[in-house]
């Protein structure tokens, strides 16, 4: 007599399959060009900026460690110039996690104050714990790091990063090269989609979108953006996405005025629904952005 499998056995077997495969998905490294001599990288995680210089080549985030190889064999396609400097917009993970592998004698490693301290923090964790060595921490740490603003100057380009106070975290830069006409925003915008802001490491509703207004001051019709996450973007196209976040700031701080509670704002989807379709099919669905807000604000 043959024994039936039990069918709870049967699903958790399909769930680890599912879970396996996903795990295995080949990552393709795409690239967008942008001006002659600044492209986009998209793969697994924040987007990648490449400025292509006389001598050397100017790199803006790093995805996960487990790509790095990939994303030097695309940077590598484009030009065979070395990589001399690499700039965290903050300190998340999907942004800065292939540091360790980027950081040689070649490479300065860059980074607002704030990354360095929770890059930092993050490592001694892990370092505790046994899952990384000494080594592999202290590469991963940015080398110079700036409090507000920083320029660089790399032949005929200027680059000007400038800190955002308390946006998606407590350590957010821009970087903008001014002759290219680009502006790399890092998770400061989510191009087509709801923004995550990492209340518990510093960022805010308000300062999010003080960081957009500011992004705006800088930039012209013309001026080509990379987002964190999402397609590249214009000016046009961020106008229409703060004045989103502003309206539905106004929504919430209204209903949070009027004494509703978490559970309240989470529930209401009139809040955001003329905005859902277009910005709610992402990373933050429209309950968790409206809990993010409502917490944000009520503090």
């Amino acid at each position: 007599m043959k024994k039936k499998t039990p069918f709870l056995l049967v699903l958790v077997l399909l769930m680890i399959c599912h879970n396996s495969n996903a795990q295995k998905k080949e990552v393709v490294i795409k690239i967008d060009t942008l001006s002659p001599q600044v492209f986009m990288l998209t793969g697994q995680g924040g987007n990648i900026g490449i400025y292509i210089g006389a001598e050397h080549i100017f790199m803006i985030d790093d995805q996960f460690a487990r790509l790095s190889e990939k994303i030097k064999g695309a940077i590598s396609g484009l030009s065979k110039k070395p990589i001399t400097k690499l700039f965290n917009t903050h300190m998340h993970g999907d942004h800065s996690g292939g540091n360790a592998n980027f950081n040689t004698n070649s490479v300065t490693l860059i980074a607002q104050d704030n990354v360095r301290k929770r890059i930092k923090a993050n490592q001694q964790a892990k370092l505790e714990k046994q899952e990384v060595t000494l080594e592999n921490m202290q590469k991963m740490l940015p080398e110079i790091t700036f409090s507000n603003d920083i320029t660089f100057h790399e032949g005929d380009e200027t680059i000007m990063a400038f800190h955002v106070h308390n946006a998606h975290t407590d350590g957010d830069a821009m970087v903008y090269f001014m002759n290219n006409n680009v502006l790399h925003m890092g998770d400061t915008y989510f191009s087509g989609r709801y923004p995550y802001i990492d209340l518990k490491s510093g960022g805010s509703v308000d300062g999010y979108i003080a960081a957009h207004r500011k992004a705006l001051l800088v930039i012209n019709e013309d001026t080509k953006i990379i987002p964190g996450h999402g397609r590249p973007s214009t000016k046009k196209e961020l106008e229409s996405y703060v004045a989103m976040l502003e309206d539905i700031r106004t929504k919430i701080k209204q209903a949070i005025a009027s004494g509703s509670s978490l559970d309240d704002v989470k529930g209401n989807d009139t809040l955001t629904k003329i905005y859902d379709a277009n910005y709610g099919n992402g990373f933050i669905n429209p309950e968790r952005l409206r809990s993010i807000f409502y917490t944000s604000l009520k503090k």
